[in-house]
């Protein structure tokens, strides 16, 4: 079975333990795809809380003022993956790449960093690819 429709499955089942008064038919399936990057990072964040675990999207993009008429500079530390986690007492660094997109100079440092710091980081291209490499790790074949 493909991995979008694992998170598919997963996510349908419990809604249906949230809400058991609910006949199944009344259930909306939810959508799930990984075509671009708000799909991939939204894949990434539930696999994380229907197992369990913590995730939040980081948001290091500055903000407009209209007052001033200009962005400002985000505070959030250059390099910092799109995606923090908590699972089993593991912290993983996720960051999001769609297409032909790499690293920056930033983001590699932050990867050495924390995975100097006992963490996990990985560059998710697609969920098929994230999901395997998880649950790799969440059985133990490959620290």
């Amino acid at each position: 079975m493909k991995a979008l429709d694992i998170i598919r499955n997963l996510s349908l089942e419990r809604k249906r333990e949230r809400f058991p008064n609910v006949p199944a038919y009344g259930i909306v399936a939810p959508n799930y795809s990984d075509k671009d990057a708000n799909g991939l990072t939204k894949c990434i964040i539930d696999y994380f809380r229907l197992n369990g675990g913590y995730a939040v999207r980081i948001n290091t993009q500055g903000q407009y003022n209209e007052k001033l008429g200009k962005w400002t500079k985000s505070t959030t530390k250059r390099g910092t993956a799109d995606v923090h986690a908590c699972l089993n007492g593991i912290h993983y660094s996720i960051e999001v790449k769609i297409g032909r997109d790499t690293l920056s100079e930033y983001q590699t440092e932050t990867q050495e960093q924390v995975r100097a710091a006992g963490g996990r980081y990985y560059v998710a291209k697609d969920f098929q690819d994230f999901y395997n490499w998880i649950n790799q790790r969440r059985e133990g074949l490959n620290e």
